[in-house]
């Protein structure tokens, strides 16, 4: 049987932008740097595609394992426990928010 629909399938709110947010993205965000132990809530940024992590985890709290090798695209180790269990889930820093200690977070909004 054939597989219907693709990573991005019904995910129609969680990778759209608001209409005056779209357009390029922060430079700022994108060579942001974090070190092991940081806090990270998962966001995507829906302007880019590479090192995306899949849907679930849309709006998690990890925590930054380590910095992937170059040829990874820079990417991030995260730690994420979902539903009781802790998963390993590598992440552009585009796609990355880093999360202050006490600070209450409101991951899900746009």
């Amino acid at each position: 049987m054939k597989r219907i629909g693709g990573s991005r399938r019904k995910t129609r709110c969680k990778m759209t932008k608001p209409v005056k947010a779209r357009g390029k993205i922060s430079l700022k965000s994108y060579f942001q740097t974090f070190t092991a132990g940081d806090k990270v809530a998962l966001k995507i940024e829906p302007a880019y595609q590479n090192g995306m992590f899949y849907r679930r985890f849309y709006g998690l709290i990890g925590t930054v394992i380590k910095k992937m090798s170059i040829k990874k695209d820079s990417c991030y180790e995260i730690l994420v426990n979902d539903s009781g269990k802790d998963k390993k889930v590598i992440v552009h820093p585009v796609h990355l928010k880093k999360i202050e200690v006490g600070e209450k977070a409101w991951v899900m909004q746009k």
